[in-house]
């Protein structure tokens, strides 16, 4: 399904010069992928400087996961194995977010807890983007989602407000939020998956 949101539509346009030329969409993915570990060591850190630039390295990977998919559609290079690829990036670097975050505030009055915290709102994101694949493939037929987007935005997009809650200083609520609220968001999705079967 080709994907409509606004971010969408802007890595289309800024994909075109790489078209004919022998960038593919996996060299993006990797970039992707290495860009957001660089974000989530960053973020580890836990000073100022490593959340200025954990963001901003977390806000070209999130741009990159859309510029891959737009260039291998836009370049007719689209393959399962490259989305397998892109699926898995996409997991690991959104978990180790959390992961990265919750060292980072190792030295907050959550202390040790906070890796805990960061761990347990990974293994959360981790099961409910396998469970949100799983209903995606079973309706690539009708283009359906577990989480469509609106207003010209997709469900995933929200990735790209994690820079600026870091920025403000808001993540340490917003780890503490995650490490409740992803897991109990796995749950709701494999409510979503059970009902989809029926």
């Amino acid at each position: 399904m080709v994907g409509d949101s606004w971010t969408h539509k802007i890595a289309r346009v800024c994909i075109l010069p790489l078209v004919n030329t022998p960038v593919t969409p996996n060299h993006l993915t990797v970039l992707r992928l290495i860009t957001g570990l660089l974000a989530c060591s960053a973020l580890a850190i836990g000073s100022d400087a490593g959340n200025l630039w954990g963001g901003i390295f977390w806000l070209i990977s999130a741009f990159l996961d859309r510029a891959d998919g737009e260039l291998a559609r836009v370049s007719g290079k689209t393959s399962e194995w490259g989305h397998k690829f892109d699926y898995f990036c996409d997991v690991t670097v959104t978990a180790l977010f959390f992961v990265g975050i919750g060292i980072g505030l190792r030295e907050s009055s959550l202390g040790a807890w906070s890796i805990v915290m960061g761990c347990s709102a990974a293994a959360g994101v981790v099961a409910a983007e396998i469970l949100a694949e799983i209903i995606d493939q079973s309706q690539k037929d009708t283009g359906e989602k577990a989480y469509p987007g609106f207003a010209g935005f997709d469900f995933d997009d929200v990735l790209y407000l994690f820079a600026p809650v870091v920025w403000l200083n808001l993540h340490f609520l917003f780890l503490i939020g995650a490490s409740v609220g992803a897991p109990v968001f796995a749950l709701v999705t494999l409510y979503k998956l059970q009902k989809s079967k029926k």
